[in-house]
């Protein structure tokens, strides 16, 4: 592993124990800090380099790589060249900056969806830490231009929400999280709308379509990288519990039976976890996989859906290669490939530890069928990877390894810590908007009340997101749109810098010669070159010649 606890470079700290990404395993929306993420959200760019300059020199301390994940990939640098400089901008040492680098991508079929720097959020959907912080989430993407995903079961656990005759005739929270974004969005980004086997039978895609036209993407699901079944929420009240196994999901314990009614009278049973049912369970064979595929695809069509979207899971070898074959034999717009690693609301915690593919290998392996359908001169759907991002050297390295085919980064729990870190800051220092925006905090805490009382004072990118929206709509933007937007300058910056020194200017042009592998089994499991092997015939020849 690559993280520690503590990182005395960056004055960083982790709560719990850091995961895969650096993130803690369990990330808290009351938490205190002072995590890489947690921090950026606040300082932006200035992280991206070693405190207390002019006292310190520091030294890297990963120079070590042991078994194969992203961290053991490392990112190529050349003393030479220049490509994808765009703009108008020819070539020389002025021009060939970091702040050139044009980090805007764009993925689809037919219609192109644009993104300025290329990240997407994970899904966001029926978890109650999704609706409390979404006008954060939402609000911030829309700023930075980049697409946001409402998850699965919106619908179905709002209670407000109407059924009639089996389908969705109201749905208020679905529409508060699309109206919020589409209000700040302009010309990059997206809503995107997943549904599960719930959503459809409640023919929330009827609804989108009607309601939203084509500024949607309506995005099908398959499974996540944090478990392989479907999705889970919990609730403290019997009579929601009640209410969501009237509306068809499973509920456990059932809170029907008189014996667990009894239980939780007395305090024994305290919650109820609510699931999604499988999909796929009517199919026995991959042809009938791709049959019911297909129509599901000509269904949205059929509805006026013009962009559309499938996501999948770290299912094993067979799985991924349907998903890439069907999703682009039916002209999908994009496929998200989440591996293990992937974050969760509440999934089982022992299944996250134990099943599925972790990420580098199911991206390695995607990358391998992807490059199987172009050689046979076939279209590859546009490819989004997720499953444990949450740093810019790991969304270079994610982009890499999936090149040319991958054109987004699908980072999930670590763009959402800028949300509950701005709340908190706003709720504190406004008690009267502490409910609304759900802070947690009574009071700064010492190691932001020493930085400042005011968001200019505590958000690097104030005035940044100021001069986007005007002055006057200042007071309409959270705190945690304001902390998302600082948080992706420093990625941003942090990728531009990373894609500089390997002389790449624009996204198109990452390539997998840009990384190489920091042992002989990632090489061996990723197909990427070992560090030493890597252009040493090239070094050769200049020796020889």
């Amino acid at each position: 592993m690559r993280f520690t606890k503590s990182n005395d470079v960056l004055g960083t700290t982790n709560r719990g124990n850091p995961a895969e990404s650096g993130l803690c395993t369990l990330c808290r929306a009351d938490c205190k800090g002072q995590c890489e993420t947690w921090k950026s959200s606040l300082v932006g760019r200035k992280l991206l380099y070693p405190r207390d300059f002019g006292v310190v020199t520091a030294g890297a301390n990963n120079i070590t790589h042991v078994g194969v994940s992203y961290n053991s990939l490392r990112i190529q640098g050349y003393a030479y060249g220049a490509h994808g400089l765009g703009r108008g901008l020819s070539g020389g040492a002025d021009n060939c900056i970091f702040p050139n680098v044009d980090l805007t991508t764009e993925f689809g079929k037919t219609i192109k969806t644009k993104s300025r720097i290329p990240l997407m959020t994970g899904a966001l959907g029926s978890t109650f830490i999704a609706a409390k912080y979404w006008d954060s989430f939402a609000i911030g993407g829309a700023l930075v231009g980049i697409p946001i995903v409402v998850g699965e079961n919106v619908v179905g656990v709002d209670k407000a929400s109407e059924i009639k005759n089996g389908r969705i005739t109201k749905a208020p929270e679905l529409d508060r999280r699309i109206d919020t974004y589409l209000r700040y969005q302009e010309d990059y980004g997206a809503i995107i709308v997943q549904m599960n086997v719930e959503d459809t039978r409640n023919g929330v895609a009827a609804y989108v379509a009607e309601k939203y036209g084509d500024r949607c993407i309506v995005e099908l699901k398959w499974g996540q990288g944090a478990k392989d079944i479907g999705g889970e929420i919990q609730v403290a009240s019997i009579e929601y519990a009640q209410f969501l196994k009237n509306r068809g999901y499973i509920v456990d314990p059932d809170p029907t039976l008189p014996e667990v009614q009894q239980a939780f009278a007395k305090g024994a049973i305290k919650s109820f976890a609510r699931h999604s049912r499988l999909g796929g369970t009517d199919c026995n064979a991959v042809d009938l996989v791709r049959e019911d595929f297909m129509k599901s695809v000509d269904y949205l069509r059929s509805l006026g859906i013009k962009r559309i979207s499938l996501k999948t899971g770290s299912y094993g070898m067979e799985e991924l290669a349907m998903a890439i074959k069907f999703a682009s034999d039916a002209g999908l717009d994009l496929l998200t490939i989440d591996g293990s690693g992937g974050g969760t609301g509440m999934s089982p915690w022992n299944m996250m530890q134990s099943w599925g593919v972790p990420s580098i290998n199911l991206h390695s392996k995607a990358y391998e069928y992807a490059s199987i359908l172009a050689a046979r001169g076939r279209r590859v759907v546009d490819l989004s990877f997720a499953g444990g991002f949450a740093l810019e050297d790991s969304i270079f390295k994610g982009i890499a390894l999936g090149a040319p085919y991958t054109k987004l980064i699908c980072m999930g729990r670590g763009i959402m810590i800028p949300g509950f870190l701005g709340a908190n800051i706003e709720g504190a220092l406004h008690p009267e908007r502490r409910e609304k925006v759900n802070g947690n905090w009574d009071r700064l805490p010492t190691s932001i009340s020493a930085k400042g009382s005011t968001p200019e004072e505590l958000f690097a990118s104030y005035y940044d997101v100021e001069k986007k929206v005007g002055r006057d709509e200042m007071k309409n933007i959270p705190y945690g749109a304001i902390a998302m937007w600082t948080l992706a300058d420093k990625l941003a910056c942090g990728l531009q810098q990373l894609m500089a020194g390997a002389r790449k200017f624009s996204i198109d042009t990452i390539s997998r010669n840009d990384i190489f592998a920091g042992n002989r089994e990632t090489a061996r499991e990723t197909g990427i070159t070992y560090i030493t092997d890597a252009r040493d015939e090239s070094a050769r020849k200049i020796l020889s010649a």
